[in-house]
């Protein structure tokens, strides 16, 4: 192993170490359901926002945004408006009912926001749907998270796939276990801290790299292809505004996760939620626009052969002195593996408490909650290392498929529309049923099917996937309208 990468390994452990220890600090805090779920909801500014922030971008922005933006040219920004248009709909008109209710209910979870409404024999059918379709995409982008890490230790370590997936996985389940919702929302705002800091300083040495403004555009005039350059990226106009309502889609399904929503439910007054949005804005536009800097000067300075999601890394090793280069792989290395456990606790609280798994142990409901995550992160490092899928496709899909099935009844109780238990239900199942089909119509070959399921495999095949992470939600909608109560 070499300097370098033994100063990538030291500082990587420093790191670890100081988020075992945020666990150990955190399990003091922890005594009810509550405490492990939503932290008491007592967040206050910054660990709501830069943890919100953390857990809505970390290793698909870094890598697989960047990416994006990288292969497909300036037509990938559509996208940025739309993130940050997400950002401003939670914070500043979902965030104060989310957090009142939540404390004038007992929520735990967004499933118990979600089915508030319905009857107690319909409200259990809601949780128990809520529940599967939850671990379901939860676990895709677990996986997503832990591939990225992976991919990060083999490149840095040479270590064999298996043993980096059980390495990057075994910390983070530790202080998740220790703490809960607390350790989770402290150490993912050191991950923003540290995503923010990367965003400044490789993009500035990347900028500076490929000769500033009139380096970049002389390289990408010359040798970047046809519509890189061009906000509609060679499209028509209706195929312009598909892609773009796709793009959009992304911003959209944050309004239905439930690991950000949950940071909305713990705020622990108005001031904080005011302040934390302020917070998590303005490391939105910096991280974003960052990443876009990157992109730009990666292709100019390499050309279009790489893996987009492996221009960070090779930047990095490229670009920054090497002491530098350490230090920033190994931050964002870290930032990889944490991201997950804000996923992982989501996924732990459909099952123990929505699941009401917890009821049949009581007293012990943070005991089973833990064994819960354990089983989850296990059943999720196997499929990491049994299904190929890229970091961008993986939490795309899970992603918008959330964002469908509980972004529609979010919105509709939101805007005051009481919608019935049935509809709730019937809403959530079409939202996230139709996001699976155009996803798998998207899958497969051409020629492989007729008629209508050929029609259908075209729409599933529009550039920005607008069928995919927008239509669903129209049916959805219609079918909440429809049940409103009053």
């Amino acid at each position: 192993m070499t300097s370098d990468n033994l100063l990538v390994l030291a500082t990587l452990i420093a790191y670890k170490l100081v988020l075992v220890g945020v666990g150990i600090w955190a399990s003091r805090r922890t005594r009810t359901e509550s405490d492990f779920f939503i932290a008491g909801q007592g967040l206050g500014p910054w660990v709501s926002g830069l943890s919100y922030a953390a857990s809505t971008s970390s290793a698909w922005v870094l890598l697989g945004f960047s990416g994006f933006v990288y292969a497909s040219g300036l037509s990938a920004l559509w996208m940025v408006p739309g993130i940050w248009a997400g950002y401003v709909v939670v914070w500043l008109v979902f965030g104060r009912r989310l957090r009142e209710e939540t404390a004038a209910r007992g929520h735990v979870t967004l499933t118990d926001f979600a089915a508030a409404g319905a009857n107690d024999g319909m409200k259990r059918i809601i949780a128990i749907t809520a529940s599967i379709l939850i671990v379901f995409c939860f676990i895709f982008y677990i996986a997503a998270q832990f591939g990225a890490a992976a991919t990060a230790f083999e490149t840095q370590f040479n270590l064999p796939a298996t043993e980096s997936v059980l390495l990057g996985a075994g910390v983070v389940l530790v202080y998740a276990l220790l703490g809960g919702f607390w350790a989770v929302s402290v150490t993912d705002m050191l991950q923003g801290g540290l995503m923010a800091l990367v965003a400044v300083l490789l993009p500035a040495y990347a900028f500076m790299a490929a000769g500033g403004i009139p380096g970049i555009a002389d390289a990408l005039a010359h040798s970047a292809p046809e519509g890189y350059l061009d906000l509609t990226g060679n499209m028509g106009f209706f195929l312009l505004v598909g892609f773009v309502l796709g793009v959009w889609g992304v911003g959209l399904a944050a309004l239905g996760q439930p690991h950000l929503l949950a940071r909305l439910m713990a705020v622990k007054d108005e001031p904080a939620r005011k302040r934390g949005f302020a917070i998590a804005m303005v490391w939105a536009v910096l991280v974003y626009l960052g990443m876009i800097a990157l992109a730009l000067s990666g292709r100019a300075i390499l050309g279009g052969g790489l893996n987009g999601e492996g221009l960070f890394y090779q930047l990095a090793n490229d670009l920054l002195p090497p002491v530098l280069a350490g230090l920033v792989i190994a931050a964002i290395l870290s930032a990889i593996m944490s991201t997950v456990d804000s996923i992982l606790l989501s996924a732990s609280a459909a099952v123990s408490h929505d699941m009401r798994l917890v009821k049949l142990f009581p007293g012990r409901e943070v005991m089973i909650s833990r064994i819960v995550m354990v089983g989850i992160t296990a059943f999720a490092i196997w499929l990491t290392l049994t299904v190929e899928s890229t970091i961008f496709a993986r939490v795309l899909f899970a992603w918008s498929a959330l964002g469908a099935a509980f972004g529609p009844i979010v919105v509709m109780r939101v805007l005051g529309h009481e919608p019935a238990g049935w509809s709730v239900w019937l809403a959530m199942v079409c939202g996230f049923g139709l996001t699976v089909v155009f996803n798998a119509l998207g899958q497969v070959p051409e020629g492989a099917v007729e008629g209508v399921f050929a029609s259908l495999r075209g729409l599933a095949l529009l550039p920005g996937d607008p069928f995919e992470r927008v239509f669903p939600w129209v049916p959805a909608l219609a079918i909440l309208w429809a049940g409103r109560k009053g």
